[in-house]
């Protein structure tokens, strides 16, 4: 029974923005298989980005064929699907996608945003043109469409419930986490009243499953398609962020993760939600427990204006965290700032220069470091818990005298997670549900 158990594998989906990877995890958590496709640019023409998401699936076969090549597909016991947060389609009951997807950062639904602000509670993560439910209301507007001509009646999909509906064969449910930005409250667990106002038709929205539920089996031809048996489980995702999040393994309450990606993200664990829409602070559900966190506008994005990325590989060995500049720097790349500062005329302060390039490097390092500071401390100030330990995230990870200085600021073990791919977080979340249904 053990060694059976131990050969189990458990497959996570990541659909991204350029591409689509899969990892097949045991039972212990180690990667097993992994594959990669990658997907075509979505189409841009001014503030509209689309794409056709029959391109999503396709790449998902196209993954799973690869990650199952030299796997005994026997030892499948279910798959997970996670996808960008806030990308919207229209599709009928049995699938058949009615408009195309608008990508979670298009941003046409201005007039939508308006409207919806007029409704919708402060803490709502429904709030600006990157909402699903923005989305969803400008699809309706201009497409029109809620039945096929064969009469089969439209459900509102995210890019991570649609996957699986065409695994499953079951549409019109979807995650918690996925449904966020359509309007779902989470406190109350349903959709809320205040939706009505907007003329969203109640049998257009879905059912709501927690993530890591069991959505259904595998179709028989996706089966034989692939190989697999048909006692293959789909589970419930989640949306990206919040399976990368999951990869890095932080689980308790006082556990937090900082992204050092374009922007700086700061996320810690709360026992309860907070909700402050003047800084960009939203929760999502975690489990029992609550996820916090708040995103600044300054981060690697501006690094990478002033430096390449040779230039700051070089550079990073030349850095002196234990002798600090003491240079108090805001780095941003335009004016504006809304966590852990709600300031939309905040400047960029980059002045005084330097004498060396590796110095002012070192002292935009600092300042960014800084702002990390401020934003724990602002969650914690807002209810959440100032982080115990802090996991890193991004390109800025790697940068080890980077980490050092950071450390200095938070004054918390700053952690390097074994893992970080979100279709990792996506694999531990399809084999938690199958780890419960053996207990």
């Amino acid at each position: 029974m053990l060694e059976t158990f131990y050969l189990s594998l458990y497959i996570g989906i990541d659909i991204g923005t350029s591409g689509c990877r899969a990892i097949a995890i045991d039972s212990d958590g180690q990667v097993r298989h992994q594959a990669h496709t990658p997907l075509p640019t979505p189409h841009r023409s001014h503030t509209k980005i689309e794409q056709d998401p029959e391109l999503w699936w396709h790449a998902v076969m196209e993954t799973l064929t690869a990650v199952l090549q030299d796997v005994d597909t026997e030892t499948v016991v279910s798959i997970a699907i996670d996808g960008t947060s806030g990308t919207t389609l229209l599709a009928d009951s049995e699938g058949q996608p009615l408009t195309t997807a608008l990508m979670y950062n298009d941003a046409r639904a201005t007039a939508e945003a308006a409207h919806i602000a007029q409704h919708a509670p402060r803490e709502s993560a429904a709030h600006g043109t990157s909402s699903g439910l923005s989305k969803l209301l400008w699809l309706l507007k201009h497409e029109g469409l809620l039945k096929n001509t064969d009469g089969h009646a439209a459900k509102v999909h995210t890019q991570a419930d649609w996957i699986t509906g065409r695994l499953t064969g079951r549409f019109g449910i979807s995650d918690i986490n996925n449904a966020l930005k359509l309007g779902f409250d989470p406190i109350s667990g349903q959709w809320p009243g205040w939706l009505q106002a907007l003329g969203i038709p109640k049998q257009l929205l879905p059912e709501i499953v927690e993530p890591g539920s069991a959505i259904g089996h595998l179709k028989p031809e996706v089966c034989a398609k692939l190989g697999l048996p048909e006692s293959v489980m789909v589970i419930a995702g989640t949306t990206d962020s919040t399976a990368a999040f999951i990869a890095t393994g932080a689980s308790e309450v006082g556990e937090a993760v900082t992204s050092l990606g374009s922007t700086l993200v700061t996320k810690v664990i709360a026992d309860q939600p907070v909700f402050a829409p003047e800084y960009g602070v939203y929760s999502q559900p975690l489990g029992e427990h609550w996820l916090v966190g708040g995103g600044s506008n300054s981060g690697g994005a501006v690094l990478r204006h002033y430096f390449s990325d040779a230039q700051m590989r070089q550079m990073t060995s030349q850095l002196n965290p234990d002798k600090l500049t003491g240079l108090d720097y805001y780095p941003l790349r335009s004016k504006g700032e809304r966590f852990p500062t709600n300031d939309p005329e905040l400047e960029s302060r980059l002045t005084p220069r330097p004498a060396t390039q590796v110095e002012f490097f070192q002292a935009m390092l600092e300042g960014i470091a800084a702002i990390e500071h401020q934003a724990y401390l602002r969650l914690a100030e807002l209810g959440a818990p100032y982080p115990r330990s802090v996991y890193t995230v991004g390109g800025g990870a790697n940068n080890e005298p980077w980490t050092h200085i950071r450390g200095q600021q938070l004054k918390v073990p700053m952690l390097k997670p074994p893992q970080t791919d979100a279709a990792y977080g996506t694999a531990l979340l399809a084999k938690k549900y199958s780890l419960a249904t053996h207990e």
